[in-house]
């Protein structure tokens, strides 16, 4: 099946695919992150040039969304990640990410607080947003911002992951927040007894340190952080995310410099934290979870990637701290979002304009 075959059948019909029974609910424009709604089955979308919109998995709605900040868009950059606060159904707490400009031609991510109030069926504002954390230092160019974010199992701490900028250094340099993942307090504060919080400044926000571009940040079934990571050409990775861990970009990486200068890898360097999985050629992934739902059976605390170079899902078994692919599963597009539903049913979104959002359940066999 390819994205063609898929897009002629009516919205809503299925179409066999691999291990999926796949049906198309909807298109978006450049979707970035989605995740879904507590309690009522309405998936939140953003889309990256500055817009948020959802769509009721029950009715077949879509609905738009008001009150979304102005993002500096462009490149890689532009509205990001969508997370509701673990105390969604008392709070209506609402976090996003996006890209802020600064003076002159600097830019970097952030992360904004605020309240969903929904007045329609099909229409929602975003209320009293407020930026609680800022990629520092601002700098140049338009890539690996990352810019994910995760809440722990016990809903107390934030984790955020934070691009490099394509600049390398920044992530071996304690000094700023780039080139690694963030443990926060809900309000964004460095979180108490982070592994650098006596060095003081941006120190104190830091987790880990030496990644690249983090495009997937997620909890296991075992409370075990893990993030997916970008490599230069080649060297994709799948690391088990270690308080006060070095992960060695830019010192070593299982790729190669785009220009083709050599990088030292991994095993050369055993001091630095190694990856669980690497690939090479790289699966070019958007984003991943953890399937904990009964639906698939025998899937349950797998990682499951959305994979752009692969275009379709990826499968990552997980034994201990290693990993080992799984399975791959081809959709016949680039593939930028994965999410659960509650029901165990997994939804996807393709990368870039005209993007389809597709249900996956299991084929009948």
């Amino acid at each position: 099946m390819d994205s063609k075959s898929l897009s002629a059948n009516d919205l809503g019909q299925a179409e066999r695919s691999g291990p999926f029974l796949v049906s198309e609910k909807a298109t978006f424009n450049e979707p970035w992150a989605a995740a879904f709604e507590p309690e009522t089955g309405r998936l939140f979308i953003t889309e990256k040039a500055g817009t948020i919109k959802f769509y009721d998995a029950n009715s077949g709605a879509t609905g738009s969304v008001s009150g979304v900040p102005t993002v500096d868009y462009g490149g890689q950059g532009g509205l990001g990640d969508i997370a509701f606060a673990p105390d969604y159904p008392a709070s209506h707490a609402l976090y996003l990410s996006w890209v802020e400009a600064g003076p002159g031609d600097i830019r970097g991510a952030v992360i904004g607080r605020g309240q969903l109030v929904c007045s329609t069926p099909y229409s929602c504002a975003i209320k009293g947003l407020k930026i609680i954390w800022r990629q520092a230092p601002k700098v140049t160019g338009r890539g690996h911002f990352s810019h994910r974010i995760a809440f722990s199992p016990d809903g107390k701490f934030m984790f955020i992951s934070s691009g490099e900028r394509q600049k390398g250094t920044p992530a071996q340099d304690l000094s700023n927040n780039l080139g690694s993942t963030l443990r926060l307090t809900l309000d964004g504060q460095p979180a108490p007894d982070n592994p650098f919080a006596d060095k003081g400044g941006l120190s104190q926000q830091i987790w880990s340190y030496g990644h690249r571009n983090l495009l997937g940040l997620a909890f296991d079934t075992r409370g075990r952080l893990w993030g997916l990571e970008h490599g230069p050409k080649g060297g994709d990775e799948l690391n088990l995310i270690r308080p006060g861990s070095n992960y060695g970009w830019p010192i070593v990486s299982d790729g190669d410099q785009y220009n083709g200068t050599p990088i030292p890898r991994h095993a050369t360097r055993p001091d630095f934290a190694a990856p669980a999985i690497s690939w090479n050629p790289v699966i070019a992934p958007g984003d991943m979870i953890f399937y904990k739902g009964d639906l698939f059976r025998g899937w349950q605390g797998n990682a499951l990637i959305a994979g752009m170079g692969t275009e379709g899902l990826v499968r990552v078994a997980i034994d201990g701290d290693t990993a080992s692919e799984a399975g791959r599963y081809g959709l016949g597009a680039r593939i930028r979002e994965v999410i659960e539903a509650p029901d165990g049913a997994l939804w996807t979104l393709d990368d870039g304009e005209n993007a389809r959002l597709l249900r996956l359940t299991p084929a009948s066999s």
